[in-house]
């Protein structure tokens, strides 16, 4: 190690290194599906099955705490992926007329 605090290229300029950037995990969304009194509850199953790929037990365990509690996650995403899957869910409802509505939530 030399006396000098810092170090220098043979032809006496000052070498910089580049410092690397700190990643971070990008923030995570719960994706939500809110409870009403006119979307048919296989309907809902479905949805979970198709747009968030969940086994029938999953799908029907989450459908009833959406009926019980009045709100149920679905899953934790990207922020992207969310909110494709919460656009996935509202036109897929409205198609079959239903008023299924479904959100997303920064997890904290």
């Amino acid at each position: 190690m030399s006396d000098q605090p810092f170090e220098h290229d043979d032809d006496g300029s000052l070498a910089v290194q580049e410092a690397r950037p700190k990643l971070q995990k990008p923030p995570m969304y719960k994706v939500l599906l809110l409870n009403d009194d006119f979307t048919p509850m296989d309907f809902v199953v479905s949805i979970l099955q198709n747009i968030f790929y969940k086994g029938k037990e999953e799908a029907v365990r989450i459908t009833m705490n959406v009926h019980t509690a009045g709100i149920g996650v679905c899953g934790v995403y990207t922020k992207d992926i969310a909110e494709t899957k919460v656009q996935q869910v509202i036109a897929y409802a409205q198609e079959n007329q239903h008023p299924l509505q479904c959100t997303l939530e920064e997890v904290e």
